[in-house]
């Protein structure tokens, strides 16, 4: 038996690991491995086919005040996968995104079992993002292997001493799930001339604070100037769905919210009938965009949090929205912190609406972050290189 531990968090790496299970398993069968997978993940690994050692889905925020409630969850956490490695050690380790528990977990593996070969798939994105003078994680110093899912990701690690292996954009293996756009309107019952709007405000509790409502506020604009229009809201986690149909109520807005247990069923359906998005800045913004759906991104976070990373931390970006990381232009309208008003929002995702120059602009984008993020086959590219890097994860001998 050869057990292999991921480690992740958030709805996004959560998404993001269950595409690796799902292929991982399909690998190991074909080599003829016993393979156990082990994971600090959520409900999409748990389907796939991992043992959870605990569900880190809900465990995520963006800024310090945020994170706070976290701690004493986080540090039990720790405990008890502390705990499961001194009984069982794994005989590998994958490290996806979920930069502060993950690079804390990889130096603590690299001290306590230095032979374990570590990975990083989906590792933190640096490349795009600068604290102060610049700087790094330091995660080249416990990882043997960093798989790489943009271009730029790659050149960065490389760069600096790591062994990188750029696979691509995982979410490319989804794109043969999405129907055709009549099918998809069928299914959701639209007419014909009826248009779709997506509303994506949150995975983060935080975000259910601070993004949905002027998210809504905006929804409910546009649905008073097209009073035809179908806004969908998918929950992102079970308990977002009270807190979203209150929030939505609250802003006069007509809508339906997708319950979390079908919400990835119907996740490329939605996107292939929707005409529009307004969205949270993430991995999201990917998968709209190469599901060929106009968005309009928003972000906030705290003052205090804001002021901090401004002033202290000298964050900076020229970008926030994936999308316009890779192909470092400002293709779909981020609109971040005092800019997120509805007012904003609506004066964005008016002209997107339309058969026009604005809304062609951005598909044409659209298909050229396709082409720069790969080719499809990179949950298989990457599950053969985890497996080729582990010790006894040695091909199947096939009798002649």
């Amino acid at each position: 038996m050869t057990r292999l531990l991921i480690s992740t968090g958030e709805v996004s790496g959560d998404l993001q690991g269950g595409l690796l299970v799902t292929a991982l398993r399909q690998e190991a069968g074909r080599r003829g491995l016993d393979l156990e997978i082990v994971a600090l993940g959520g409900p999409r690994m748990q389907r796939a086919g991992a043992r959870l050692l605990a569900d880190t889905a809900p465990m995520g925020a963006i800024g310090l005040w945020e994170a706070i409630p976290l701690i004493l969850p986080t540090l039990r956490l720790q405990r008890r996968v502390n705990r499961w490695l001194k009984r069982t050690p794994p005989d590998g380790v994958v490290l996806i995104d979920y930069m502060g528990a993950n690079v804390s977990l990889g130096r603590r593996l690299k001290h306590k079992l230095p032979t374990v070969p570590i990975t990083y798939y989906i590792a933190p994105q640096e490349w795009a993002f600068s604290f102060g003078e610049g700087g790094t994680t330091r995660l080249i110093s416990f990882t043997d292997r960093i798989l790489a899912i943009f271009p730029e990701e790659a050149r960065f690690y490389g760069a600096r001493g790591a062994q990188v292996t750029w696979v691509g954009h995982p979410l490319l293996d989804t794109l043969q799930q999405l129907p055709s756009r009549q099918a998809a309107r069928v299914e959701l019952g639209l007419a014909p001339d009826e248009q779709l709007l997506l509303l994506l405000p949150a995975s983060r509790s935080q975000e259910l604070r601070y993004l949905v409502p002027p998210l809504a506020a905006a929804a409910a604009e546009l649905q008073r100037r097209r009073p035809g229009l179908r806004v969908l809201v998918p929950a992102g986690q079970a308990s977002f769905e009270a807190p979203l149909a209150r929030a939505l109520a609250a802003a006069g807005l007509r809508a339906e919210v997708v319950p979390a247990a079908e919400a990835d069923r119907l996740r490329p359906v939605l996107c292939a009938a929707a005409d529009l998005a307004l969205t949270k800045s993430g991995t999201v913004n990917l998968e709209l965009a190469l599901r060929g759906v106009p968005q309009v991104v928003g972000y906030r976070v705290s003052r205090p949090t804001a002021w901090v990373a401004r002033h202290l931390l000298r964050f900076q970006v020229d970008h926030i929205s994936p999308v316009n990381l890779v192909l470092g232009e400002r293709l779909v309208p981020e609109l971040l912190q005092d800019d997120l008003t509805a007012a904003a929002i609506v004066a964005e995702a008016l002209p997107l609406l339309e058969a026009g120059a604005g809304r062609e602009r951005m598909l044409e984008g659209y298909g050229r972050l396709r082409r720069a993020l790969g080719e499809q086959g990179v949950t298989q590219r990457a599950a053969a290189a985890i497996l080729d890097g582990l010790p006894a994860a040695t091909p199947a001998v096939v009798p002649a």
